[in-house]
């Protein structure tokens, strides 16, 4: 079971940043972790609302404060009637408070023009644990093979190391780099067909806007994927986190419950697991482990086993909870948090738009580099063309050659990333991920660095 978006190199950077602090010389003065989408960790300031409603539902005794505007009481007061002796430390049913549910549901059904059902809808802390909730139902050997569950290359690790956990197969189908990291039926194709000798496939990931990769699917692509699922019987998890992170001109986000009911039967019957996160989009609450699922067309026999497994895990945080709630019912026009509310979030939006920009024009710049639009979500990944010389040092050290110029760059800049390898890659390919979520001015400062870096790697290894 690996993990590398927490892996050795990230261990080192810490490691690094107690030897900065120690006032061992190194030739850079930080440590900036570009690993991971960690927003408020890179200087993103909390949105407001939701920290006054936090405020509130943790410390009631700040309901009489003038500060607090009235929709912020108000939501909060709500959220305390839903909790056991009008407490967030209390626990909460396990799929979560009712009234949260319900306003989730509203909020997909606003975002869709489809209706949802709050039983549908189950709170988690954070997707990761509703995704790993949902894909331990599918784990059974048939006809005396494993489950296999389709996951995009280059994925995020979450599904990897999920899989390798539970013993089930890894289907690892190719995004297509050429053509924006768009998803080829025909690999899809080629994958299950390999994957159906030593394995039983029984589902489909796909991360729309895409983690590591930055695309955003179109309509059609995901009309020809849900095909593609309806024909092989396979279970769709549609990771849709990054909903709100959509930055490229001519780029949409369909959530797959919206499309698949759309297309009618017998695809509107299919069974399909989204997710949602509070730690991404504008919000950034990485910390306080909010999310929700929400299961449509399962079948009653075995979401009662599911909501029977989740049970065991009593419930998620209710602070967690809280923030879903503000994502799904924020301020509305009118109420007096609404102006404040909607300037912060469109400002986050507004600069990570520019960001994103900002990082894809900069790897197209530096020679022998090359990178994608970064469409959507909160990354870039950069395909390296990197020197045979180098390419054999890595080897000679028992390392991707990924890897090695990760490493490599951590200890010449303070700069942390994540290889290639560890969200898999074509053979051949050298790749890695970088955050776009530093402030700026750091993150043109760091640019800057990489690509300094890059060149003097570049000189070394020719």
């Amino acid at each position: 079971m690996e993990y590398a978006v927490r892996g050795p190199l990230v261990i080192r950077a810490s490691e690094i940043e107690k030897e900065l602090q120690e006032g061992v010389k190194k030739p850079f003065k930080e440590v900036i972790k570009a690993n991971i989408g960690d927003c408020h960790a890179m200087g993103q300031v909390p949105i407001t609302f939701i920290r006054q409603v936090l405020a509130l539902v943790a410390y009631p005794e700040l309901m009489d404060d003038p500060r607090f505007p009235s929709d912020v009481k108000s939501r909060a007061r709500d959220i305390l009637d839903g909790c056991k002796g009008g407490s967030v430390g209390s626990y909460s049913d396990s799929p979560g408070i009712e009234l949260i549910r319900r306003h989730v549901a509203q909020y997909i059904e606003k975002r869709d023009g489809i209706h949802s059902n709050f039983s549908d809808v189950i709170l988690c802390a954070g997707a990761s644990e509703g995704i790993k909730s949902i894909l331990k139902m599918l784990i059974k050997d048939i006809d005396g093979k494993r489950p296999g569950v389709m996951i995009p290359i280059p994925q995020y690790p979450l599904y990897s190391a999920a899989l390798a956990e539970f013993n089930m197969e890894q289907i690892g189908y190719y995004l297509n780099e050429e053509q924006h990291w768009a998803l080829d039926i025909c690999e899809l194709e080629r994958a299950i067909t390999e994957a159906k000798k030593i394995c039983s496939p029984r589902a489909i990931v796909i991360i729309n806007p895409g983690n590591p990769t930055g695309q955003v699917l179109t309509r059609k692509n995901i009309e020809d994927i849900i095909k593609f699922a309806h024909k092989e019987k396979l279970f769709i998890f549609a990771d849709e986190v990054y909903q709100d992170n959509v930055y490229a001109e001519g780029s949409k986000f369909y959530s797959f419950k919206k499309v698949l009911s759309e297309m009618g039967l017998p695809y509107s019957a299919m069974e399909l697991a989204s997710f949602m996160s509070c730690s991404k989009g504008y919000m950034g609450e990485c910390g306080l482990r909010g999310g929700y699922s929400e299961v449509i067309n399962m079948d009653p026999d075995v979401k009662a086993m599911l909501f029977k497994s989740i049970s065991a895990m009593l419930c998620p945080t209710v602070l967690g909870q809280t923030v879903m709630d503000c994502i799904a019912n924020p301020p509305q026009p009118g109420e007096p948090s609404y102006e404040k509310y909607k300037e912060e979030k469109s400002a986050v939006l507004k600069s990570l738009a520019e960001r994103a920009k900002m990082v894809a024009d900069t790897f197209n710049s530096i020679e022998g580099m090359s990178c994608n639009p970064v469409q959507g979500a909160m990354y870039a990944f950069p395909q390296m063309k990197l020197p045979q010389k180098a390419i054999e040092k890595a080897k000679s050290l028992g390392q991707c050659p990924s890897v090695f110029y990760a490493f490599q760059l951590l200890e010449n800049t303070g700069i942390c990333i994540v290889p290639g390898a560890g969200f898999g890659q074509k053979p051949g390919t050298y790749h890695f991920r970088t955050t776009i979520l530093p402030q700026p001015a750091k993150l043109k400062s760091m640019l800057q660095t990489l690509k300094d870096f890059h060149i003097k790697f570049m000189q070394e290894y020719k």
